[in-house]
């Protein structure tokens, strides 16, 4: 496996958990009150977009030249940063 492979399996797993959390706060929002229900889903929303702009810079990289990967990393990078920050926020604020 090489350095490209690697990381993609990494990213690739981190994203996996991400949906595990995410299917968690959904789990959450069913035995809400209506008015955190709404709450509920749409952090979840918010959420899937930014897991599904990871997962397509993903892709990028996955479908990179083994030259051209470590060009695309930043990209999965701050799209990760992004979507760690939001369930970071979400969760905050739903267990407050």
């Amino acid at each position: 496996m090489n350095m490209k492979e690697a990381y993609v399996e990494k990213v690739q797993a981190r994203l996996n958990k991400w949906d595990g959390e995410i299917e968690k706060l959904k789990a959450s929002a069913e035995e809400s009150t209506a008015d955190a229900k709404l709450n509920y889903y749409q952090q979840i929303e918010k959420l899937r977009e930014q897991q599904r702009d990871a997962q397509e810079k993903l892709d990028e990289l996955r479908a990179s030249s083994d030259d051209a990967w470590q060009d695309l990393k930043a990209g999965v990078e701050n799209a990760w940063d992004s979507l760690e920050q939001a369930a970071k926020e979400a969760s905050a604020r739903f267990s407050a």
